[in-house]
């Protein structure tokens, strides 16, 4: 894990865990890496997984982490995740 209080990767696995492919996970711009391997955690149980885009991000950084690992299923600018995170065929 990353090691920040409170952890995005915590919440991410957690929700892995619990919800598994019924779940939505989706990452936002921030400085470094937390979030990256708990939303690949929660791709792996089939859950629609999403991560903004560069160019709509004040810091890439976790977003783009997150990108690198193939975690996100979509990568989107953020007046457009709302609708990938609830359309069916996302």
């Amino acid at each position: 894990m990353s090691g920040h209080l409170p952890s995005v990767d915590v919440l991410f696995h957690s929700v892995a865990e619990v919800v598994g492919a019924g779940a939505v996970g989706i990452l936002l711009t921030g400085m470094g890496t937390d979030g990256a391997e708990g939303l690949l955690a929660l791709a792996q149980t089939g859950a629609r997984t999403i991560a903004q885009d560069e160019a709509t991000c004040t810091v890439f950084g976790m977003p783009r982490a997150a990108i690198a690992l193939g975690a996100a299923g979509v990568v989107a600018p953020i007046g457009t995740i709302a609708r990938h995170a609830f359309s069916k065929a996302a």
